[in-house]
């Protein structure tokens, strides 16, 4: 297409809207050019006055010679030798591209460096920002409960590592039915567990919490039953520990399970306490691994009996001989590479053997084919009985040198040589232990977990920290899997870690999965009673994030944070279960460095706020106690726990909690339940002071308060009842209290159309002297000076009230159906009341305000005509 048609088709786009009164430009590119230098020469000629160039000069710029030189710029040269260079100049060449080598590279860093600056910058803005915004989630609770919530509406908020906002949200532990029951099957435990911690005992914690979760339905997980199974085997503890298995019995030391690895975890890493908890660790986890393998090897038989073809023979070695060729055996052959000795695959069964638990029974059954193993490796059932007796540890010295020679001769590049041989071999002298893994042997990952456990060596640098850094470099993708895919691989990232001793990286893997979270919480509670769990210090802690680790600190996990979500939505409904919890973060009074202490504290500050969370009622005072209706005293739930929260008396519980929590109550305005903790607590005086101000509060108020007016009127009358029956608190405060009663009874009695009542309840405070005598007016106004200002600033509201009581009772007088002289009288009196009321305002050392004293006068004349 030419220019031309361009034109034509251009035109033809506005043709629609073009008016025939005005005409068509049509120009060719000539002109068009021609017209443009026309209008260029008729501009003026602006010449260069210097005012710029002196400005510039100011500022030590050469403006003309900048000009020059950049006139004179041939940019087309700038990658050019700055001097010519001749075609046989070699090194000249080499020098050159060196240089703009050089030069390109610093660019190259400078762009990336640039690039790297504001990615950083950008993630640590999104980093705060989702921080800051999971703050608002925990503190709106993650989600709006709906009004049919109940307990098993529970919300547990998720800490997490990374996880942005959204997941952070999307992840809060919304509990569901099937859930719900869960949690009460757990409640059960933790309150079993804190009955035994108060008498002394000993407790099985795991082994009650895995039948917690083995007699539940619907909601039973094989993976959490394996990961408590796992901690039983790592903690050795027993399923039933004895009758007489308390803490303090030096006789039974053995079954002292409360803190027992507290020293060894905590303290210094390379101590021997440390090396031999490792390698329990080591031990227990492997075992806890037969086990399950152990298990599978059941399933798969009886799943499969007539394949297995078991017979009646239920020895390990013939159950092992089903499960490898119902597992290795196919369309009538065996897997490719499995060794067979006499038509049998005799390796294949004794790693089974090994793998499932049964060393001792694979080295007999190795001796009882001894001749016809020895052919095929000589000398290898000589090594194998070295290796099974020394309890699977390392083997003599001598017999090592010769497993490595034939390991490296014949075993290890041979591609046709059986994997499971292969790794007895490497079992046996724990040999090429970065080669991690072997066809057929580690094709799981528990397989692959319990094979590297098999070569952890605590005697060498191969032990459990090495192979613990080998996996947080996997990381948890590796071993969970990519987010969304096999929700049964949930919880395997947190068993791997577990199994290595990482028990705090465990429960915050854990605890990333919505599903595992109340599990997640129990297990942390497990570990901190053996003290496997370390807690970070207040200035390591983290308000949203539950794992902590800096470069100088060692992993923890912030027990109390993780408390306090798992407790969040139940703390007010019932408060009882939600202090079971607290009592486990106490656990970690014995950490060193202070963080012990901390801890308690944090625990009492958790039980203050659900003192003041609790639902007031017959919940809350089970909760703190109460007084009977005899005045006496009773205990609540919190006073039977003193222990569990290390108090070592009743005046340090009064003073850490009842009296803080009542001031927190007192400043969130329920002052109802702020007088009854300052009660309970022994504080007398402040119970009457504090009723004294409130009292106060409540008479200028519409309707005295509403509800909440009238239970802590019922409350003062209980509490001076109790008062008067201990003789206690006696003087001006209790007597302004009894007067602030009886104006609130008279304002109920004249609402309630009892005016003689009313005016009864006035007269009891001897707060106005009506009988009209003078001299006792004059000294009753001046006798409040001496007050207390819950009555003084509150005239206002008292003397309107006695006119208005006086004015009603006058019009019900005027009304009334006596005679005339009784009638009469009955008005003259009144009057008399009205007039004296009026002498007393006129003497008050305070000033009235206008209102209410033109209000009085209104009053006042309406009685007196």
């Amino acid at each position: 297409m030419d220019l031309s048609a361009l034109v034509a088709q251009a035109r033809g786009l506005n043709a629609h809207i073009s008016k025939p009164e005005q005409p068509a430009i049509a120009r060719g590119l000539d002109q068009i050019e021609n017209d443009s230098r026309n209008l260029v020469s008729r501009l003026p000629n602006i010449q260069d006055d210097g005012r710029a160039n002196y400005l510039l000069a100011r500022g030590n710029i050469d403006a003309l010679g900048l000009g020059r030189e950049i006139a004179e710029l041939d940019t087309a040269a700038t990658f050019q030798p700055l001097q010519p260079l001749a075609d046989n100049d070699v090194q000249g060449y080499l020098r050159h591209i060196h240089e703009q080598t050089l030069i390109s590279t610093i660019e190259e860093v400078r762009k990336e460096t640039q690039e790297e600056f504001y990615r950083v910058l950008g993630e640590r803005v999104r980093r705060d920002w989702e921080i800051q915004k999971k703050r608002i989630f925990e503190e709106l609770g993650g989600r709006t409960l709906a009004p049919s919530d109940t307990r098993g509406s529970l919300d547990l908020r998720r800490s997490t590592r990374g996880l942005d906002a959204s997941q952070s949200l999307s992840h809060s532990f919304v509990p569901t039915a099937q859930m719900h029951t869960k949690m009460m099957a757990y409640d059960r435990v933790i309150t079993d567990f804190n009955a035994a911690r108060l008498n002394g005992s000993s407790f099985p914690i795991i082994h009650s919490l895995i039948q917690a979760t083995d007699s539940l339905d619907n909601e039973k997980s094989p993976q959490t039953l394996q990961t408590f199974q796992i901690l039983a085997k790592i903690t050795g503890e027993p399923p039933v520990l004895p009758a007489t298995a308390q803490v303090g019995s030096l006789a039974q030391s053995s079954h002292v399970l409360e803190r027992k690895f507290a020293r060894a975890h905590l303290g210094n890493a390379d101590s021997r306490e440390a090396s031999s908890l490792r390698k329990q660790i080591t031990r227990g986890s492997k075992e806890a691994l037969e086990e399950q393998y152990d298990q599978i090897m059941e399933r798969t038989i009886q799943s499969n009996p007539s394949q297995a073809r078991l017979g009646g023979d239920p020895s390990h070695v013939n159950r092992v001989r089903s499960f490898v060729a119902l597992r290795y055996y196919r369309s009538g052959q065996w897997e490719n590479r499995i060794e067979l000795i006499r038509g049998q695959p005799e390796w294949a069964r004794l790693f089974t053997l090994v793998r499932s638990g049964h060393a001792p029974e694979a080295l007999d059954h190795a001796l009882s084919i001894e001749e016809t193993l020895n052919q095929r490796e000589p000398n290898f059932v000589t090594y194998f009985k070295a290796w099974v007796e020394s309890g699977c540890q390392r083997i003599p010295h001598n017999y090592l040198e010769r497993l490595q020679a034939i390991y490296n001769s014949h075993l290890l590049h041979t591609p046709t040589t059986d994997p499971f041989k292969l790794a007895l071999f490497k079992l046996m002298g724990k040999l090429d232990p970065l080669r991690r893994n072997v066809p057929l042997v580690t094709s799981t990952t528990e397989d692959w977990m319990w094979f590297q456990l098999a070569m952890v060596d605590e005697n060498d640098a191969d032990g459990l920290k090495s192979l613990a850094d080998v996996l947080l470099g996997y990381g948890e993708r590796h071993f969970d899997g990519p987010p969304g895919q096999d929700p049964s691989r949930k919880g395997v990232w947190a068993r791997v870690l577990l199994i290595c001793g990482m028990f705090e990286m465990a429960v915050a893997a854990m605890y990333e999965h919505s599903e595992l979270q109340v599990e997640a919480v129990h297990l942390a509670i497990a570990l901190a009673y053996y003290g496997l769990l370390r807690v970070p210090s207040k200035a390591e802690a983290s308000d949203v994030d539950i794992f902590t680790q800096s470069p100088d600190s060692k992993p923890a996990l912030n027990l109390s944070l993780l408390i306090s979500r798992y407790i969040r939505q139940f703390m007010r409904t019932d408060p009882k279960e939600a202090i079971q919890y607290v009592y486990s973060i106490c656990l970690s009074e014995d950490q060193g460095a202070g963080v012990g202490r901390q801890q308690v504290e944090q625990a009492w500050d958790l039980t203050r706020r659900i003192i003041v969370a609790a639902e007031s009622g017959g919940v809350w005072e089970e909760l703190v106690g109460g007084f009977k209706a005899d005045g006496t005293r009773f205990n609540g739930f919190l006073e039977h726990g003193l222990p569990l929260l290390k108090f070592k008396n009743t005046q340090d519980y009064n003073d850490h909690i009842l009296l803080r929590a009542a001031a927190q109550s007192e400043s969130d305005k329920r002052l109802n339940e702020a007088i009854k903790l300052y009660n309970l607590a022994g504080a007398h005086s402040t119970v009457v002071a504090c009723l004294t101000r409130v009292l106060g509060s409540l008479i200028s108020e519409p309707g005295g308060g509403g509800q909440e007016g009238r239970a802590l009127e019922r409350t003062a009358r209980e509490v001076l009842a109790q008062y008067d029956r201990t003789n206690r608190v006696n003087g001006r405060d209790r007597d302004t209290v009894i007067r602030l009663l009886g104006i609130r009874e008279a304002i109920d009695a004249k609402e309630s159309g009892r005016l003689e009542a009313a005016l009864e309840a006035i007269e009891s405070t001897d707060l106005i002297p009506l009988d009209g005598d003078a001299a006792q007016i004059t000294t009753a106004a001046a006798s409040l000076r001496d007050q207390d200002d819950a009555i003084t600033q509150n005239l206002n509201t008292i003397l309107p009230l006695t006119m208005e009581i006086l004015t009603a009772l006058h019009q019900k007088a005027k009304m009334s159906g006596y005679s005339d002289s009784t009638r009469q009288r009955g008005l003259d009196a009144i009057r008399k009341k009205a007039r004296a009321l009026m002498m007393f305002a006129g003497s008050l050392p305070y000033r009235l305000s206008p209102e209410v004293h033109s209000y009085l006068t209104r009053l006042h004349v309406g009685i007196a005509l």
